[in-house]
C-alpha cells in the first residue's frame, strides 16, 4: 500500500516512514525539530473517563519513545450522535487531565458523527535535531529493557466478556493510563541506541521492527518478561483479540520459539498492547545506570528481558 505513495525526499525529515517508527521528526533549525504523531482507537474499557485517559497516554507515548517532549495536541473524535453528549464529555475530560499531567496543551480538534466511538490525539512534540531516539540503531550485545508489563490486549478482551475481576481490570487501566514520560526522560539522560513503545504489534512485532531495521537479531528470556496480573488466565480461557492473532501469524518464520515455550506464552509475547511501555536497546556499560535511574524515577516496572544478537536477518529467539 505504502509503495503507491511518492518517496519522502525532504532533507529536513530526520525520521519518516521508512522504518515504521513511532513518530516523524522534522528539523526546523539547528537546535529545534518537531516530533509529529497521531493515534486513536475504539473503546477498550467501558468507563468513558478511563478510555479518554488511556487514549491520551497512548498517543503521547509515541513522542516519548522518540526522546521528545510533547507540547501540543489536537483531539480526534468519532462519536454516535444518538448517544448522550455527557459520555463524550467524560472521554474528553479523561484525555484533558492526562494531557495536563504531561504538560501538554490541547488546542482544539475535530469531531464527526460515527457509528462506533473513536478517540485519540494528534500530538506535536519537540526534540533537538540529532538527539531523537529512533527504533533502529540497536547494536549486538545491547541489553533490552522494558518499562511496562504485557497483557492489556487479552485482559481487555476478557473484560468485554465480563471474565475478569474488577481488581485485574483496575490494574490494567492503571498501567495503560500511566505516562511514559519519566521513562523517556531517563532514557534521554542516560543515552540508548534505539527505542520503541510496545503497542498494537505486540512486544515481538515492535522488536522485529527494531531488529530488522538495525540489521541485528535478539534473544528474549521469557522468565524475565513482566506480565499483568490475570494475563495468563485470560489467554488460557481463550480471550485473544484479533490483532494479537494476526501478530502471531506475522511472526511465523521470523521468530525461533524454544521447544518449551507454550502457545499461551507465544500469544502473550505477540499480544496487541494499548499504551504499553518503552522497549530500549542500551549498551551493557550503561544498562546498570539506566535500570537504577528508571527505578529511582518511579517507573513501576523495569525489566531486562533479553539482549541484541549479531544476526543480520533480524531473527528473534525466545528461550525460557
Amino acid at each position: 500500500m505504502l509503495r503507491q505513495l511518492p518517496p519522502l525526499l525532504d532533507p529536513n525529515l530526520l525520521v519518516g516512514i521508512a522504518t515504521g517508527d513511532d513518530a516523524a521528526v522534522y528539523r526546523l533549525g539547528k537546535d529545534l525539530a518537531l516530533v509529529q504523531t497521531v493515534d486513536f482507537f475504539t473503546p477498550i474499557v467501558d468507563n468513558p473517563y478511563d478510555y479518554g485517559a488511556i487514549a491520551a497516554a497512548n498517543a503521547l507515548s509515541d513522542v516519548y519513545a522518540m526522546g521528545g517532549r510533547p507540547i501540543l495536541a489536537l483531539n480526534i473524535v468519532g462519536f454516535p450522535i444518538e448517544l448522550p453528549v455527557e459520555i463524550l464529555g467524560r472521554v474528553l475530560l479523561g484525555g484533558a487531565e492526562k494531557a495536563q499531567e504531561a504538560g501538554v496543551i490541547i488546542v482544539g480538534g475535530h469531531t464527526i458523527d460515527d457509528k462506533e466511538p473513536k478517540y485519540g490525539m494528534a500530538v506535536t512534540g519537540i526534540v533537538r535535531p540529532g538527539y531523537q531516539v529512533a527504533n533502529v540503531g540497536a547494536k549486538g550485545g545491547d541489553l533490552l529493557v522494558l518499562t511496562k508489563p504485557l497483557g492489556s490486549g487479552v485482559i481487555t478482551t476478557a473484560a468485554k466478556n465480563e471474565a475478569v475481576t474488577p481488581e485485574v481490570l483496575e490494574e490494567a487501566v492503571r498501567v495503560m493510563s500511566t505516562l511514559n514520560r519519566k521513562a523517556s526522560e531517563v532514557m534521554v539522560s542516560v543515552g540508548v541506541h534505539a527505542c520503541t513503545d510496545v503497542t498494537g504489534f505486540g512486544l515481538v512485532g515492535h522488536l522485529l521492527g527494531m531488529t530488522t531495521g538495525s540489521k541485528v537479531g535478539a534473544r528474549l528470556q521469557l522468565a524475565q518478561i513482566p506480565f499483568m496480573r490475570g494475563a495468563w488466565q485470560a489467554v488460557e480461557a481463550g480471550f485473544v483479540p484479533g490483532g494479537t492473532g494476526r501478530n502471531l501469524e506475522a511472526a511465523d518464520g521470523r521468530v525461533r520459539w524454544d521447544a518449551e515455550i507454550s502457545t499461551e506464552a507465544q500469544v502473550l509475547l505477540c499480544d496487541a498492547q494499548t499504551s504499553g511501555g518503552l522497549l530500549m536497546a542500551v549498551s551493557p556499560r550503561k544498562a546498570k545506570r539506566l535500570v537504577k535511574e528508571l527505578k529511582e524515577a518511579g517507573v513501576p516496572v523495569v525489566a531486562v528481558i533479553g539482549e541484541v544478537t549479531p544476526d543480520s536477518q533480524g531473527t528473534i529467539e525466545v528461550v525460557l
